[in-house]
């Protein structure tokens, strides 16, 4: 396999009313001439620096972002025959390091389903929004976890030999059942089967979340 992918194509972006928005209101901006909102006229300010973004993004849009988002993101991909010969282990080499630096990277969280958590960090377990469109004290909490858990899980398929720590060589005396002479007498034995298949399960529900939070992974 040999794989380069280029850096994405950006766009240009006026916002020049979205920052000084932000800086003067934070997230949470006025609407004026509604009712039940504001019954009040933007400020001259206000107007100016969005009438002004909006000239500037439609110049943008009708020159320079024009060319660039004509220009592809530079890609090569070779798949060899033996990448696939064990596909899914090919892929854990790839994807463990990918969801390592994305949880060190991100910088938001999306929504997790509670169902999909433990009970201690779901959203019924925060304490009480004081508005509806807030997000509660364990949002980011619970992304951290599934992350966690898929990370765990292609690490585990990336060990390759993770079974291992649940058998054991058992020692056969020749009077007992199965013993052969030509393996020097012994056998692997699982020295620990409820262990095995909650690692097993465990391992699962990682490759599950991976699948569900697929089109959430993102920066």
């Amino acid at each position: 396999m040999k794989v380069y992918i280029g850096p994405y194509r950006n766009s240009w972006a006026c916002q020049v009313h979205y920052d000084y928005m932000n800086k003067k209101y934070g997230y949470h901006w006025p609407e004026y001439g509604k009712k039940g909102l504001l019954n009040k006229v933007e400020p001259f300010r206000e107007t100016f620096l969005e009438r002004l973004e909006d000239t500037l993004q439609w110049v943008y849009n009708h020159s320079i972002n024009l060319y660039l988002n004509s220009r592809e993101r530079k890609q090569s991909i070779r798949i060899d025959r033996y990448d696939t010969w064990s596909m899914d282990d090919t892929l854990a080499l790839i994807i463990a390091p990918m969801l390592r630096q994305l949880k060190e990277t991100k910088h938001g969280s999306p929504l997790v389903a509670d169902e999909d958590v433990p009970e201690s960090i779901r959203s019924t377990s925060a304490p009480p929004l004081e508005n509806e469109y807030d997000t509660d004290d364990f949002h980011h909490d619970r992304w951290d976890w599934v992350l966690n858990e898929m990370i765990w899980a292609f690490e585990q398929k990336v060990k390759d030999d993770w079974e291992s720590d649940y058998y054991e060589h058992h020692v056969l005396s020749p009077d007992e059942k199965n013993y052969d002479g030509f393996f020097g007498g012994s056998k692997l034995v699982c020295k620990d089967p409820k262990g095995l298949k909650a690692h097993q399960a465990r391992i699962t529900r990682g490759f599950h979340l991976f699948g569900k939070y697929y089109e959430s992974l993102w920066d």
